[in-house]
């Protein structure tokens, strides 16, 4: 997965020093009410469709964006889901808290299939039978699938992914 021009330049600047992104995910049902993953090319892992928003970007610009980058399915955005600082560090050192902001959208067009370099498997999960997933992705699915609840957000003092609360 080659980095934006962006974060190349930033990561040029910084080295692995922490930096903080925007970012956002997506929870993609079908007309089955199955979920939208994607199986990871760097960990192999399932995940959700997920990516930085780019610089001028608005976040469910980028989300419907990545969505088709990555899979080829064509997305409406249906609400907010939720808010969350989490952190990541990557192989190579790179050390991250990626602020994700995540939806609930609808696939309105197209057919769930690898459409870059990023998965090396995408597909359609009925949620009574998910592949394994990190806490923080079923985090995501559950709170966009609550119809009732507002947007979801870490209360102060609240631990995501092992982000230390300040």
């Amino acid at each position: 997965m080659p980095a934006s021009d962006y974060v190349t330049n930033l990561r040029a600047k910084v080295g692995h020093d922490l930096v903080m992104f925007p970012t956002v995910s997506a929870v993609v049902l079908n007309d089955r009410g199955e979920v939208l993953l994607g199986q990871r090319s760097d960990n192999h892992r399932w995940a959700l469709i997920a990516g930085l928003i780019d610089p001028g970007e608005q976040p469910a610009e980028a989300l419907v964006r990545e969505v088709l980058e990555e899979t080829a399915v064509q997305v409406k955005v249906e609400r907010l889901a939720g808010i969350a600082l989490h952190e990541v560090t990557y192989p190579n050192g790179d050390h991250c808290h990626m602020v994700n902001t995540w939806f609930r959208c609808r696939a309105i067009g197209g057919e769930a299939r690898v459409n870059d370099a990023e998965s090396i498997a995408v597909g359609w999960f009925a949620l009574d039978d998910l592949p394994e997933l990190t806490p923080f992705a079923l985090q995501r699915i559950r709170t966009a699938l609550d119809d009732g609840a507002p947007a979801w957000f870490a209360q102060p003092g609240e631990s995501i992914d092992g982000v230390p609360p300040r």
